[in-house]
């Protein structure tokens, strides 16, 4: 059996923008990736996941409650490396725009936060882990992504170097 990339992508408070450029990114490349990736976890594209040895995982979207936080350690436990995908992951923005309201927006906003359980601050993804790579860009930067995929699969030992 051919060794592959064991990948997962997921999504936390976010647009998933980037989600959308990455499955078309799957469509153009389904010929050359199909025999490459093994996907052990997308929930946009299929029912069962498994969140166990994942080479690298995908993570969009900012971490707005203590929950996101706790979910994003343990993928950061079952992966080897961990790549922040999008804006809001790498920079908090624009998921994190409530972090820069006055003290009386704050207090006009409190009952929201305290209500769908969020954290006082939005955070981005390597406030809560350590990350291995990021690919900006709201969407995601198609060319940065194209090349942390080539990196990982030669990385791996998938492709030749």
């Amino acid at each position: 059996m051919e060794k592959k990339l064991r990948i997962g992508w997921f999504s936390f408070t976010c647009c998933e923008d980037s989600t959308m450029v990455w499955i078309e990114l799957m469509n153009e490349n389904f010929f050359k990736w199909k025999d490459l990736l093994d996907i052990r976890y997308a929930r946009v594209l299929k029912k069962n996941n498994k969140l166990d040895n994942i080479d690298v995982a995908f993570v969009e979207g900012a971490i707005t409650n203590d929950e996101d936080a706790k979910k994003l350690r343990s993928i950061r436990k079952h992966s080897k490396k961990i790549v922040a995908i999008g804006s809001c992951a790498v920079n908090g923005m624009p998921a994190g725009q409530r972090n820069m309201f006055d003290d009386e927006l704050k207090k006009e906003i409190e009952f929201l936060l305290v209500r769908f359980k969020q954290a006082d601050k939005v955070r981005m993804v390597k406030d809560v882990v350590p990350i291995d790579d990021e690919v900006a860009g709201c969407p995601m930067q198609e060319e940065a992504f194209l090349g942390i995929m080539d990196k990982y699969l030669k990385e791996f030992g998938v492709i030749n170097a």
